[in-house]
């Protein structure tokens, strides 16, 4: 497939040669590595993920086929660091089809979670898109383009490239998605993971309002951000944060991450 990125400039027969391509593959297991090769041809991305979003289903890698041992970190978030994803709570909460950017889904201190420094941090990323496309009701195709540090933001002309393409992609997804959905989730086991882990975590030691306001910590909310989402003030929010400490006995948010951990760990059985 041809390369034809060149200065923010696609070549228009290049571009409709390697829709063609890309179309031949719809049928067949290589289509999400064509699909990769022509996205590379609009934007310069160090890592790419084509992953499916489910409300009841734990997230399914479709591309890279790569195992545990390859990338133990994406292991671990698709085993449970998704659920204080930004990325994986936009979809919870509806989130548009189309082209975002991650930093314009985090939270406002998201660099401060230990979601960011204990996972996303390792992959050593300075920019991410996310190319969302629904697929029905309640599934998400997401393909994640992530630059690293040392390359450098994704330039406008990039995403300008992206956008004008979305159609395209998004027409394309959608026709591999229903002729080879079945090779994906065959022996996918089901769960409500993020209801179930923030509804029953601390169940009993925390009020209600404790709950919902430590559910948001953990994705990544400050003080502000929390009081202005439940409509009280900073202050009020404050006195929560240290009725939450003092009740699960931590002095910090990377304690109670650690305890959300292993709380997670234990509801395995039951929602594997």
């Amino acid at each position: 497939m041809s390369q034809h990125y060149k200065n923010g400039q696609i070549s228009p027969s290049d571009l409709m040669k390697d829709l063609a391509v890309v179309t031949n593959h719809l049928h067949i297991h290589s289509f999400p590595c064509v699909l990769e090769s022509f996205l590379s041809g609009l934007c310069y991305f160090d890592d790419i993920n084509l992953i499916t979003y489910k409300k009841t289903f734990k997230p399914i890698l479709i591309h890279p086929n790569i195992t545990p041992e390859e990338n133990p970190t994406l292991h671990a978030y698709l085993h449970n660091f998704y659920l204080l994803d930004p990325l994986f709570n936009a979809i919870q909460q509806g989130v548009s089809s189309g082209i975002h950017r991650l930093a314009d889904l985090a939270p406002d201190s998201f660099e401060q979670t230990r979601y960011y420094q204990q996972c996303y941090q390792a992959f050593d990323l300075v920019d991410e898109i996310n190319i969302l496309i629904s697929l029905n009701r309640s599934t998400t195709f997401a393909i994640t383009l992530g630059r690293q540090k040392t390359v450098g933001s994704i330039l406008r002309s990039e995403l300008n490239n992206l956008k004008m393409v979305y159609p395209m992609i998004e027409s394309l997804v959608q026709q591999f998605w229903l002729a080879q959905s079945q090779n994906y989730v065959d022996n996918v086991r089901k769960n409500s993971p993020l209801k179930q882990a923030l509804t029953t975590f601390a169940k009993g030691a925390l009020t209600d309002r404790e709950q919902e306001v430590l559910g948001l910590l953990l994705k990544g909310h400050s003080s502000k951000s929390i009081a202005d989402q439940l409509g009280i003030s900073v202050g009020t929010i404050k006195v929560h944060r240290k009725n939450i400490h003092s009740r699960l006995n931590t002095n910090n948010q990377a304690d109670i991450f650690t305890l959300f951990l292993k709380h997670l760990e234990g509801l395995e059985p039951l929602i594997a």
